[in-house]
């Protein structure tokens, strides 16, 4: 298993984003078979089977041991990445960039909401204008290069999981 991934490929990035799929992936940090998922995230074996074929045919899960049991072969996957990073090439349509910063925006507040009190957070929020769409795209780029960098160089298999968020989207001029 990779630290990072870059999902360059939108369809890959499509099935990642999935909501059931984000979190199916999640769960495969430690790996885990269809049956066991089920129980882990309370739903059927077959949703949760149907989703892993899904992940498995863009890339993101593999097989890591099958298991013979009598005339049955238990397949348990793992995800191939630790985390993944969305390339903004990979949210080239509107459609699919808001359904990710949206799908992103759920689960931060469901696992902040989860959080002890006593956990330590950092946030960050910034406003930028942009000259040009080229300028934000080449932003794009030169954030998603240095963020790739920095999740590589801090990350550690033993240490305490924390979830990083980089959003960005245009102000509406008059909110209604």
């Amino acid at each position: 298993m990779r630290d990072v991934a870059l999902i360059e490929d939108p369809a890959v990035a499509a099935a990642a984003l999935d909501p059931i799929r984000s979190r199916l992936l999640a769960e495969l940090a430690t790996p885990g078979s269809a049956a066991s998922l089920a129980q882990r995230v309370g739903l059927p074996r077959q949703k949760v089977n149907y989703h892993l074929r899904a992940l498995e045919e863009k890339g993101l899960v593999e097989v890591a041991e099958e298991r013979r049991h009598g005339g049955l072969t238990e397949r348990v996957l793992q995800a191939t990445a630790a985390s993944y990073i969305v390339s903004p090439q990979a949210l080239g349509k509107r459609a699919l960039a808001s359904r990710y910063l949206i799908a992103l925006a759920g689960r931060l507040l469901r696992e902040v909401a989860e959080l002890d009190p006593r956990e330590d957070t950092l946030g960050l929020d910034a406003e930028i204008k942009f000259a040009s769409p080229d300028d934000r795209a080449a932003f794009a780029a030169e954030l998603t290069e240095a963020v790739t960098q920095l999740a590589s160089k801090y990350h550690h298999d033993g240490g305490k999981p924390h979830r990083l968020v980089v959003a960005t989207h245009p102000i509406q001029e008059h909110p209604q």
